[in-house]
């Protein structure tokens, strides 16, 4: 297994909690792969997203077209 993402599913939304990649695999792009593709998923599915892993939260501070997918009240974390 080259990494993985931790979430919780809640009603209307997806909580990541950690995102880990094998150290093997690290400087690959796997961790963006991953967080583009959870992210899509949760758009797919019409889900929230609730970044409270520091590695999502950074992906989405650096890709603002999933800002929209973060509620008001958890701005703050990719600010």
């Amino acid at each position: 297994m080259a990494g993985f993402a931790q979430y919780r599913l809640r009603p209307g939304k997806i909580v990541f909690l950690h995102t880990e990649i094998d150290s093997a695999f690290e400087g690959k792009g796997l961790g963006s792969q991953l967080a583009r593709a959870a992210l899509n998923g949760a758009r797919d599915r019409a889900l929230s997203v609730v970044p409270l892993c520091p590695f999502i939260a950074s992906y989405i501070k650096r890709h603002p077209e999933y800002a929209d997918l973060v509620p008001d009240n958890y701005q703050d974390e990719i600010a």
